[in-house]
């Protein structure tokens, strides 16, 4: 079986990190949710790979190239202007033949082990087309699913009102044939309409999804998926160029790799993770769910929690970052704090495409666009989103 994954789309919900890359090229733990996918995808035996590419489509094509390297064969189709899912599958019809079955991936997903082999079982069961489904804390953001007793998928509402929420959502994965083109070009490339016309001619079967399931549709969603990856590490991984100078403590599923540099007096609580090439200076401590992206530099007695900085990041002295993301080469000055809750307790709100958006979680910090410089003795407020290239000067609260 062959998969096709839907990587095309401008994430404008995710900025300010969808600005500078396509949503599957954002990184939790030590990968890409694109390279989590593809790795999944080759463990259930899928090794041909087509992607739909668009927005910011050389992030991908320049890391993966043809796939060698993963051990696997990808494919690329570029979508041209995002206009939708159903013309996004669409461009990919000429890469299935007529009769074959395939494998359909929304490229925002992450789950905590392999789903593809999941519905690939699923599908070997039912001889019908099949769409994953699974639980989610909050049904109104996605397509809700409703079964018989056969486990036949009877309805689903993608829009669903207060009052109308399904127990269960479509995860994203779906085995189709491919006179599913047929029916979507009948159906004016509306993929919800195209799936509607399947489940009323009863041939849409569900694959029930038990583990953790995450889409990846807002800044905050990033700090969840990373959890979910790093739940699933059991052992360290230590390179063995990692150069430990005096006194630092190691506890629980950490990976460290290949010439990292860490001062005396840190602590690491994992699971967490250090890139290559990064200095960690004295006295810093780093709790859990940290990831730390390469050539990063933590100056002396930095606290790090619940975070993830993608790469050629600075962090001054004495600072504290927690429950935030840092785009690429963000430099943060010393004594900077981003505040992680609310005085009165209440959820934290963050403007998203300039609506004033409720997180849900009482505990959330700042999220940083690439190329940000940061001054010295700041505070970033919470649920703060700063745009990529941006400048804010010492001793400043922001905003």
């Amino acid at each position: 079986m062959r998969a096709l994954i839907l990587a095309a789309g401008l994430g404008t919900n995710l900025a300010p990190f969808t600005a500078t890359r396509p949503k599957p090229m954002i990184k939790t733990g030590e990968r890409f949710i694109l390279e989590n996918t593809i790795n999944l995808l080759k463990d259930s035996g899928v090794n041909d790979i087509n992607i739909v590419v668009g927005h910011k489509k050389e992030k991908i094509t320049d890391y993966f190239d043809n796939g060698m390297a993963f051990g696997v064969n990808i494919h690329y189709i570029d979508q041209g202007k995002a206009v939708g899912i159903g013309d996004a599958i669409l461009k990919a019809e000429n890469r299935f033949n007529p009769g074959e079955y395939f494998l359909l991936i929304y490229g925002d997903i992450l789950t905590s082990s392999n789903i593809y082999i999941h519905t690939i079982q699923s599908f070997g069961s039912a001889r019908t087309p099949v769409a994953s489904i699974c639980l989610t804390p909050s049904s109104n953001m996605f397509g809700n699913v409703y079964l018989n007793d056969e486990i036949m998928i009877t309805k689903i509402i993608e829009k669903p009102r207060k009052g109308t929420l399904g127990n269960y959502v479509l995860s994203g994965v779906f085995i189709l044939p491919a006179t599913f083109f047929s029916v979507l070009k009948k159906n004016g490339k509306n993929m919800e309409r195209a799936l509607a016309y399947l489940v009323k001619k009863g041939e849409l079967a569900a694959s029930i999804w038990e583990d953790e399931w995450i889409d990846v549709a807002y800044p905050w969603d990033i700090l969840r998926a990373n959890e979910i990856i790093m739940n699933s590490w059991r052992n360290a991984h230590i390179a063995g160029s990692v150069r430990f100078m005096g006194d630092v403590r190691i506890e629980g599923p950490v990976y460290i790799e290949d010439d990292v540099e860490i001062r005396s007096g840190t602590i690491v609580n994992g699971p967490c993770y250090i890139g290559a090439g990064s200095f960690i200076g004295n006295n810093v401590l780093i709790r859990k769910y940290t990831s730390i992206g390469a050539e990063s530099t933590i100056g002396y007695g930095v606290e790090l929690k619940n975070c993830i900085l993608f790469g050629k990041t600075k962090i001054g002295r004495l600072s504290f970052i927690g429950d935030s993301v840092m785009g690429h080469n963000v430099d943060i000055g010393s004594g900077t704090m981003t505040v992680n809750r609310e005085l009165d307790g209440k959820t934290i709100k963050a403007k998203v495409n300039r609506k004033l958006t409720d997180t849900r979680l009482s505990k959330l910090g700042a999220f940083v666009g690439d190329d940000v410089n940061i001054g010295a003795s700041n505070t970033i407020l919470a649920g703060t989103i700063i745009t990529s290239d941006t400048n804010i000067p010492h001793n400043h609260s922001y905003p």
